[in-house]
């Protein structure tokens, strides 16, 4: 059987991370839920539907990814932890997601380990290069020295 993937994020990066994650593997739609916290709900009303939306699966365990740790969506996770049947990730990005879905049939801790992995291994600083096969240019548009205006 496979692992939920219950992504709980501020609005509306659950549903759009899910959005994206569908868009790769369609085949995982009933394995990847999404829940976008809103900015005046209560934490209360949030863990309720979180915990609609675990009562309505019929996994058997649950990854929880949440945006970041110590906000909402992280705090209110942490309230559906029961340490046997459910992990959470704080921090996701989609690389992470598209980890998770790939390897959700493998077990949780494995999963987890493998989330957090892609996540981390997807983080770089991308060096400014010229495009393959051309020159590059001394002309700064942007740059007001280079600019000719005439009086």
């Amino acid at each position: 059987m496979t692992t939920a993937i219950l992504i709980i994020a501020h609005t509306p990066l659950a549903h759009a991370l899910r959005d994206c994650v569908l868009h790769v593997y369609p085949e995982a739609y009933n394995d990847v839920l999404a829940v976008d916290v809103l900015p005046h709900e209560s934490p209360e009303v949030t863990i309720e539907t979180v915990r609609r939306v675990l009562d309505n699966t019929p996994h058997s365990a649950t990854l929880i990814l949440t945006d970041m740790f110590g906000a909402t969506p992280c705090n209110v996770a942490q309230k559906m932890l029961d340490g046997i049947h459910t992990r959470l990730v704080a921090g996701a990005n989609l690389p992470m997601l598209l980890r998770a879905v790939n390897y959700r049939h493998e077990p949780l801790d494995v999963l987890a380990t493998r989330a957090m992995n892609g996540g981390m291994q997807c983080i770089m600083q991308v060096a400014v290069t010229a495009p393959l096969n051309q020159n590059r240019t001394h002309h700064n548009y942007h740059d007001q020295k280079h600019h000719h205006h005439q009086q």
